[in-house]
């Protein structure tokens, strides 16, 4: 039986989830399931809120100020999510939209924007970015919640993080290397933090002290200058294939 169940819909509320209990959706929601998907009375709906695991649901009352379902069984426990920090420079809509979304699929446990001197994008619609999240995780199956930061200066980040956390800093003026090789020689038991710069990079000053971290692995992507949401895609698959939760081969050694 597949771990996943991707033929039902599946919703993210804020709401406990219990057996019995009855959840009232929003218009968006509600909306999705009458009118785009077309659902009758009982149709079937997953559900999640980050706390309680995976139910199913069935469409119960419907009207056109709303709908509401009715919790049924719990079908998979609650999962704990990587613990994965996307630390990163605001990009234009279309491209942030598409960054938030990869970020989840890949495991980004928690997205934070971050402002540095070559940023070009300094407000972040924060709604947004949490929508993107959330479709990621209802159209994937995740059932955690990723957690949006507010956005803040990289001087402020690097005072705050924790120095047994690892910081995993993508520089494409970083020495060409085997980035599998390099992040198989650290560990991530206390957590890591993937950092990718804006459009332009950090500049001296910036890479400096990010360097100077008691915690910092310095990381090559490749001969080629990746866009800061590919850039992301590619960093996130090394980070869970070395240090994550994919199962490990001969690499690495996991947290």
């Amino acid at each position: 039986m597949a771990r996943t169940d991707f033929r039902t819909p599946r919703l993210y509320v804020e709401a406990p989830l219990a057996e019995g209990a009855e959840v009232k959706l929003d218009p968006q929601q509600t909306n999705y399931l009458l009118n785009v998907l077309r659902l009758g009375a009982d149709a079937s709906v997953l559900l999640f809120n980050g706390r309680d695991g995976e139910f199913t649901s069935a469409l119960a009352a419907t009207s056109r100020k709303g709908a509401s379902l009715i919790v049924g069984r719990r079908t998979r426990p609650q999962e704990a999510p990587p613990d994965v920090d996307y630390l990163f420079a605001p990009l234009k809509h279309a491209r942030l939209d598409y960054m938030a979304q990869k970020a989840v699929e890949m495991g980004a446990r928690r997205l934070r924007p971050l402002i540095t001197r070559r940023t070009q994008i300094a407000r972040v619609n924060l709604e947004r970015l949490r929508a993107n999240a959330i479709e990621a995780c209802e159209q994937c199956g995740v059932i955690w919640a990723p957690e949006v930061a507010a956005p803040e200066t990289l001087e402020k980040t690097l005072a705050r993080w924790p120095p047994e956390r690892l910081i995993v800093f993508c520089d494409e003026e970083a020495p060409q290397a085997s980035p599998l090789d390099a992040l198989g020689e650290v560990s991530a038991e206390h957590g890591v933090g993937l950092l990718v710069g804006p459009e332009g990079g950090f500049d001296d000053d910036e890479r400096a002290a990010i360097l100077a971290g008691p915690r910092v692995l310095r990381l090559s992507l490749g001969p080629r200058i990746l866009r800061a949401d590919t850039a992301a895609v590619a960093a996130l698959a090394l980070i869970q294939a070395t240090l994550g939760d994919w199962p490990k081969g001969r690499r690495g050694r996991g947290p």
